[in-house]
């Protein structure tokens, strides 16, 4: 707590005159939070949330199972701005471990057309309302899905750089540098929200050496019983116990060095009605790339025996497995465009990510692949509002995608592809429907991410009361369809909540 107290007085003072008569409350009687002398402006602002949420299965278990969680939240958002800069700090309040947390604390300089900024910071990149494939700047928190209203709320601030330069009226290029790098953020091991994927790394292990142990004892089994014959021969046999070496974890990788480091630039400008972007970047797929090589040798004795026989048999079976837990470096070449036709306000996003694997047959590395989105809002009839957005990834090379075995007799080794058993394209509807009533005191909004190919879907209906500051919430979530799918794990993790905020 001294700790961010600390930079909170930094950023205030260093953005401040040097004469201390320059800094006070001042004569300011514009409200909202916000004081300061003829050359600083500090706003303080934030919210202050009460939240009830509990999951509905716990409730057929009964009140010794029901537990509604932290009931408070807030934020707090810093800003101190001068003609020349402003800084920014912004903290996160909750009842756990940690009580404050930063959120975004960055500062901000111009000079002219150029603008600087640097720090702990959110940005949004593409024209996507939501999960755009050009949004690659910050990673996501999956550690609960209780809140996905905003994409904002997901993301996870990055330390960077990012300056822009604006050309004329219009046009801006901008470029970014992330001199670290930081992977998707799951739920811990044992939480109701830890998911499938994270399950599966945990177990991988022992699961692999469970099926080595399988086929090793199906390559013993076409020995057994032993042909009489060895004991007319003199020959002493005994079918080996294989050994089999497995590591205990994974050896994941330090990613934050400088090998880790990302960078990209982004031109956008207005051609009449439409607004297009280009954008280039340079960093690392989120998500781990694990790929297993397991090496088996077998060490043989030549026996004369009938032809229903093997003419060899095994004397030492020693299998190795090796795990391999890496990040794949990409390049990312997109465009994006945006513009209102007959009424629609149409988004539209295209890129590439380009990996190492150009032939699309390294298990280790994932396959390139085309992403795109398109998606639009539009006000309805009734005084209803639909925006609706697609998302799709297509792998390409998909047919160079499988394990990988080489057997020579004495070794034998596989390689298992990290995209082996999955999906060529992969489709996200996400959709929103709402309507206001009362001079927009009260909103009702029904929310819905569909999975195509997973087969799974989650169900998001809200109803806001907002008067003034202070908003009241009823929403739930509904969580359904294919069990293996995103979503649909998560079916026994259906929810309601209210929540009642006030914001200043």
């Amino acid at each position: 707590m001294r700790y961010i107290s600390c930079i909170v007085l930094t950023v205030l003072f260093a953005l401040s005159p040097l004469s201390a008569q320059e800094f006070g409350f001042g004569n300011d009687d514009s409200g909202g939070g916000s004081f300061g002398g003829n050359s600083v402006n500090v706003k303080v602002g934030g919210e202050v949330s009460a939240t009830l949420l509990g999951y509905i299965d716990d409730f057929s278990e009964g009140k010794d199972h029901i537990n509604f969680g932290d009931i408070f939240s807030g934020k707090l958002n810093f800003s101190a701005g001068t003609s020349f800069a402003d800084g920014v700090i912004n903290l996160k309040i909750q009842p756990e471990e940690q009580p404050v947390s930063l959120d975004e604390a960055y500062v901000r300089t111009y000079f002219g057309i150029l603008e600087i900024e640097g720090g702990l910071r959110k940005l949004t990149w593409g024209k996507a309302d939501s999960f755009g494939p050009l949004d690659v700047i910050n990673p996501l928190d999956y550690s609960e899905l209780t809140d996905l209203s905003d994409p904002m709320n997901l993301k996870i601030a990055h330390p960077l750089v990012h300056a822009s330069l604006r050309i004329g009226s219009f046009s801006k290029i901008e470029g970014v540098f992330v001199p670290t790098f930081q992977q998707l953020r799951y739920a811990d091991a044992g939480s109701r929200w830890e998911p499938a994927q994270v399950k599966m790394l945990n177990n991988l292990p022992g699961q692999l050496k469970e099926q080595v142990q399988t086929k090793v004892q199906d390559q013993i089994k076409p020995l057994l019983p032993l042909p009489p014959v060895l004991s007319t021969m003199g020959i002493t046999y005994t079918v080996p116990t294989p050994t089999i070496t497995s590591p205990s974890d994974f050896d994941k990788p330090d990613i934050s060095t400088l090998a880790y480091a990302q960078a990209g630039a982004r031109f956008t400008t207005t051609i009449g009605p439409a607004d297009i972007g280009l954008q280039y970047y340079y960093g690392r797929l989120t998500r781990p790339a694990v790929s297993s090589t397991i090496t088996t040798t077998t060490t043989f004795i030549s026996v004369p025996l009938p032809p229903q026989y093997p003419s060899q048999l095994p004397t030492a079976i020693d299998t190795k497995i090796d795990l391999s837990y890496a990040y794949n470096p990409y390049h990312q070449v997109g465009i994006d465009w945006a513009q209102a036709i007959f009424g629609f306000n149409i988004r539209a996003e295209a890129a590439a990510n380009i990996t190492s694997d150009l032939s699309g047959d390294d298990p280790s590395v994932y396959n390139p692949a085309f992403l795109w989105s398109l998606g639009f809002d539009r006000d309805l009839f009734l005084g209803l509002n639909l925006n609706i957005q697609c998302n799709e990834s297509i792998k390409l090379m998909y047919d160079k995608i499988g394990n990988k075995t080489v057997d020579d007799g004495a070794i034998s080794t596989t390689i298992i592809d990290t995209e082996t058993d999955t999906d060529k394209i992969s489709t996200q509807i996400i959709a929103a429907l709402s309507r206001k009533f009362f001079r927009d005191q009260l909103e009702l909004r029904f929310a819905a991410i569909w999975e195509i190919e997973a087969k799974d879907y989650l169900l998001m209906p809200a109803i806001i009361l907002t008067r003034d500051t202070v908003s009241v919430e009823f929403s739930g979530g509904i969580f359904g369809g294919d069990e293996k799918g995103q979503f649909g794990q998560y079916h026994n993790n259906n929810f309601v909540k209210v929540s009642l905020t006030y914001s200043f």
